[in-house]
């Protein structure tokens, strides 16, 4: 397993090593030891997963109080993945990260507390996995607009998303400056 910190401090790609042979894989998603050696220590209580078409665009979210890291790998199909960082006092404040993550290419994104997530389906559809190290919370739960010119994300895309009505609801890092803390 192979971690690569991300241009953003905190974020870390992992890379599985991936046994082949003619049955098909094996590969290790989660080691406690290995992540702990990488820095990654919080401890995991709730696995989601999540099935999208072509062009649906959920996110950004994050949790006040108890913010959830996040360990994202694709099942099915392609994404693009983005995380924005929201930690209070962050020289990184208000910037973003994005990767394509593919289930051809089984690596993980760890996304620590206090950043909020988004993806963007790439692929006719897509199943994505992830790992959180808090229980949803939904009288905690924020949506950062995926559009904020603030933050200006460049997701892969012409037109407009798909979006659900909380994600089109979303507000302005502006807006949630005093609700992020």
């Amino acid at each position: 397993m192979k971690f690569c910190p991300a241009e953003l401090p905190g974020i870390v790609l992992i890379e599985p090593e991936v046994h082949s042979d003619e049955r098909g894989y094996f590969l290790e998603i989660f080691h406690e030891r290995r992540f702990a050696e990488a820095g990654i220590t919080e401890k995991f209580v709730q696995d989601n997963q999540s099935h999208s078409k072509m062009g649906v665009l959920r996110g950004l979210h994050y949790q006040v109080g108890k913010g959830q890291g996040k360990l994202i790998r694709v099942l099915q199909g392609k994404i693009f993945d983005v995380a924005v960082d929201l930690r209070p006092g962050s020289k990184t404040f208000g910037k973003w990260f994005g990767v394509t993550l593919a289930a051809i290419e089984p690596r993980m994104i760890w996304i620590p507390a206090d950043f909020a997530h988004g993806f963007y389906t790439l692929s006719d559809t897509a199943d994505v996995a992830y790992k959180v190290t808090e229980f949803y919370a939904p009288q905690n739960d924020r949506t950062l607009r995926w559009n904020d010119p603030d933050v200006a994300i460049r997701w892969p895309f012409q037109g407009n998303p798909i979006l659900s009505d909380k994600d089109r609801a979303g507000h302005s890092l502006k807006e949630l400056l005093p609700l992020a803390r």
